[in-house]
């Protein structure tokens, strides 16, 4: 499956002098890949629509992203698709490498986001989406071992609002996203779902801002709330990235993250890498 993920991305690559990414959204507009497969930021879905389609087009990419902390290394390939500005579909591959202990957990994420409302430019209010994020573990003996009480699927769903202010920084554009989400997910998933300490659905946060310091450069910080329904002292997740937008075919992105405690292990902090090619 890693394979896979680095053939689509090595393709991506080649194709994206010549790729026809859709015209109806300015550079940089419809944000990132999100490393759960969603449009918007590195850790938090956005309510922007993926790819550059406009209300006339439709849109598809695909992204690969590398998460590497002191114990575990998380890697992640996907794609997905944008219909007229409105609907989104996604799926997305985990493989989450225990580096310390030896062995890997694997989970499938198919999601899909629908806009609301408004425009995240032109509107004079927030755009806002409702999306879902279902999950599948490979193999759930590392959940069930750690206590979840589903060690085989769950799912997310979360309302997202989203505004670009033109000129608001300084003469720079500011980005800002607010996320919604329901969920029982331990660890996005990796871990089950639900545990001994707490087994309901619960509303997490989630937090992006950054400003766009030229047309194809981003700097920001991200912020996602995460339960502790196994009593191994889950923390919250932050990062600080940069992002590269030369053009509408591609879009790359560094960040230093701070994932906290995982399975009880705490600091795990390290780099962030990802890309997303857009093929039309």
């Amino acid at each position: 499956m890693k394979k896979l993920g680095l053939v689509s991305l090595a393709v991506t690559c080649l194709l994206a002098d010549y790729a026809l990414a859709g015209e109806g959204k300015l550079l940089a507009t419809p944000g990132l890949t999100q490393i759960e497969g969603s449009g918007g930021g590195g850790l938090v879905p956005w309510a922007t629509i993926a790819g550059y389609d406009s209300r006339e087009q439709t849109s598809a990419s695909v992204f690969s992203t590398s998460v590497s902390v002191d114990d575990y290394r998380l890697s992640a390939w996907g794609a997905n698709i944008g219909l007229y500005d409105r609907v989104e579909l996604s799926v997305a591959r985990h493989t989450f490498d225990l580096t310390s202990l030896g062995g890997d957990i694997s989970q499938t994420i198919v999601g899909a986001k629908v806009r609301l409302y408004g425009d995240v430019i032109y509107s004079d209010w927030p755009q806002l989406a409702l999306g879902v994020q279902h999950k599948q573990l490979s193999d759930g003996s590392v959940a069930r071992l750690v206590g979840a009480n589903n060690s085989s699927q769950g799912t997310d769903w979360y309302l997202s609002a989203t505004k670009i202010h033109l000129g608001a920084a300084g003469g720079y554009n500011l980005v800002w996203n607010l996320t919604a989400r329901a969920t029982k997910a331990n660890q996005m998933g990796l871990l089950g779902y639900g545990g001994s300490h707490d087994d309901d659905y619960a509303i997490m946060l989630e937090g992006s801002a950054g400003v766009l310091l030229s047309r194809s450069l981003v700097l920001g910080i991200e912020y996602r709330q995460k339960p502790d329904n196994l009593g191994l002292g889950e923390q919250d997740w932050y990062d600080a990235f940069i992002s590269y937008l030369p053009n509408k075919h591609v879009n790359i992105t560094a960040a230093w993250a701070d994932l906290g405690s995982i399975a009880g292990v705490r600091g795990q902090r390290g780099l962030y890498l990802s890309i997303t090619g857009y093929l039309w």
